[in-house]
């Protein structure tokens, strides 16, 4: 089968993301992805060596864009412990092949350097900001309920077990009433 992509690496990250979205991780198949690329079997190996690698090139991928986002709203004036929850909501759903993988160490090298580096810059930007928020005394505990309730919405939208309960209205918005009535008098960092 003949080359016929300027960007290979990017021809075959973005089949596996629309696979993964649609079917799941589990689903990826190396050959399958060649097949849908329209390149030989053995290209997309040049670039990732294995499932494991692309997956791994993925959860990168999806940290960088989470971190980036977060920055926007940082840089925003982002005040608010919500209005951060809205944003990592609206990255999983707007990103769900990413989100899918991102959070499975399973699935990728874990020890990836680049992998450690993207995961460690997104951290941080959470870890700073909760830190800004809530203060010395609780930022692990705001953080870890923060995160919890966003993920754990995020993957329940995700998954479709809210379509009877968010109808026609955005989940994010949905998201944020119920963030607001969580963390009601919490999560607004001082001016």
């Amino acid at each position: 089968m003949p080359y016929h992509h300027g960007d290979l690496r990017r021809a075959v990250l973005d089949a596996a993301l629309e696979v993964i979205a649609v079917d799941g991780p589990s689903a990826i198949s190396l050959r399958d992805l060649a097949r849908r690329a329209g390149v030989s079997h053995a290209a997309p190996a040049h670039h990732f060596k294995d499932k494991a690698g692309l997956l791994t090139a993925i959860a990168v991928e999806g940290n960088e864009l989470l971190a980036e986002s977060l920055e926007q709203a940082i840089a925003g004036q982002c005040t608010r412990l919500v209005d951060l929850g809205v944003r990592y909501v609206r990255f999983a759903l707007d990103h769900p092949g990413h989100f899918a993988v991102m959070y499975r160490p399973d699935l990728y090298h874990r020890d990836a350097p680049e992998l450690i580096a993207a995961r460690e810059r997104t951290g941080k930007l959470l870890r700073g900001t909760v830190q800004a928020i809530a203060g010395d005394q609780d930022a692990r505990v705001t953080q870890l309920a923060a995160w919890s309730a966003a993920h754990g919405f995020a993957t329940l939208a995700l998954a479709g077990n809210l379509d009877k309960t968010i109808g026609d209205q955005d989940p994010t918005e949905l998201f944020r009433t119920l963030a607001d009535v969580m963390f009601v008098g919490r999560g607004t960092i001082e001016q």
